[in-house]
């Protein structure tokens, strides 16, 4: 077996193996999620995408290794951003806590499947016509801009288009029917308030992703780096939406950090045929404004208490 395939092979089993631990296992029955569980889950998380840098950097170079770490700390700090509209979802729907988790890993499974289908557009597309490189530049600056200018935007899931077909087609019982999707009732089958979270949550990571994949291309065009540090991003997401559900308001400045982001690496992809900004000065870069957002916001909370 080439060992091209065979590395994504056993990756993919991996992952799998994972999330059926998660769901059969760990998860089989719903409860809430403590915040110690939280906790130890995120850092699992981290420490995971870690040891799996190191091991790119030892068997792929110092290159592919920094690549890696520099996709994975874009992609978990751009999926930062979907825990707001997460908690916001949740709220409208009123979602028990009991069932926060069950929707979340539907929704992150199917997140895995829509990357992977734009992780390899996006390849295609830059490996047949280079121009594109600029387009995706020209994107995500344009993207980072209006992030930064943006106002608080209200969000309102009842109008999401995905739910308005749903409701069309189906019928939707009005309360919960404990975590089921799908019930069964007078010989037809209904959907459950909960599936219309996941149809809210399905389509928000779909517009997320347009944003955080054209940013990863900006670092490698590798696609098995690309892929993964994806990946890791998205299935560390769940825990930490349990961790930082509670404080999430204290990042006052972490949208101004991640348009930033997003301005940098939209014009390191404009740039590319004229100057190549080495990894080790990108991951410094997205670092430093990160870690300067985080102490913005923290600074800011400590001024108000």
């Amino acid at each position: 077996m080439d060992s091209q395939l065979f590395l994504w092979v056993v990756f993919n089993v991996f992952v799998l193996g994972i999330l059926a631990l998660d769901l059969l296992v760990l998860h089989r029955k719903a409860h809430a999620v403590s915040l110690r569980e939280a906790a130890a889950w995120s850092c699992a998380w981290v420490s995971l995408a870690l040891i799996f840098g190191l091991g790119v950097y030892y068997f792929r170079g110092a290159e592919k290794g920094l690549e890696f770490l520099t996709g994975y700390v874009i992609e978990w700090s751009l999926s930062v951003d979907n825990l707001f509209v997460f908690l916001v979802i949740f709220s409208y729907f009123a979602v028990p806590a009991v069932y926060q988790h069950r929707v979340l890993f539907w929704g992150i499974l199917g997140a895995l499947v829509l990357r992977a289908t734009f992780i390899a557009t996006g390849t295609a597309l830059l490996a047949n016509f280079h121009w594109m490189i600029y387009v995706f530049g020209g994107f995500l600056i344009f993207t980072g801009i209006k992030l930064l200018f943006a106002g608080e935007e209200k969000i309102e899931p009842e109008k999401n288009p995905a739910v308005l077909l749903v409701r069309r087609f189906m019928k939707v019982t009005p309360d919960y029917q404990g975590q089921r999707f799908f019930i069964r009732q007078h010989g037809k089958l209904w959907a459950t308030p909960l599936f219309l979270v996941l149809v809210v949550v399905e389509t928000t990571d779909v517009i997320f992703a347009v944003d955080s994949i054209p940013a990863i291309f900006a670092i490698t065009l590798d696609p098995f780096i690309v892929y993964t540090s994806n990946v890791f991003a998205i299935l560390g997401l769940r825990a930490l939406f349990f961790l930082l559900a509670g404080v999430m308001e204290m990042f006052h400045y972490l949208r101004v950090g991640l348009s930033f982001v997003l301005c940098f690496v939209g014009a390191k992809m404009l740039i590319v045929d004229f100057y190549k900004i080495p990894i080790g000065v990108s991951l410094g870069v997205v670092g430093g404004i990160l870690l300067l957002s985080i102490l913005a916001s923290m600074l800011r909370q400590w001024k108000e208490q």
